[in-house]
């Protein structure tokens, strides 16, 4: 069974080798699209609490909200801040402190409003 979360975040970036304005530095609110899969619970009959992933989810985008993403990935497209940002859960999401018991199925991160990039995960 599959589980999601979404939460916005803004940040800001410059692609120098983009042939257009992206090239100058910019910024933009991304919306992130977090799911999960994992079983129901016996006791609980939930997957995960929506608050742990939710948790999960905005300690991730604290790395990025509000930042010169530049400093942070070396080339911000984003396609890379997906990976990166998936490559952040991924580690939250395995780590011993953590036990949600699900693993990361997709990142998908909207700049603005009608463009996407979605990372998908074979587990």
């Amino acid at each position: 069974m599959k589980l999601g979360i979404s939460a916005d975040f803004s940040a800001a970036h410059s692609l120098p080798r983009h042939p257009g304005k992206c090239k100058n530095l910019h910024g933009h609110t991304y919306k992130i699209e977090v799911v999960v899969e994992g079983e129901k619970k016996e006791g609980t009959e939930c997957v995960a609490d929506f608050a742990e992933v939710r948790a999960l989810v905005e300690g991730v985008l604290e790395l990025v909200d509000h930042k010169f993403l530049n400093e942070i990935i070396s080339y911000p497209t984003s396609e890379n801040i997906a990976l990166f940002l998936g490559g952040e859960l991924e580690k939250r999401l395995r780590g011993a402190d953590l036990e949600l018991g699900v693993r990361l199925r997709s990142v998908k991160i909207w700049e603005g409003k009608d463009k996407w990039v979605k990372v998908e995960y074979e587990n």
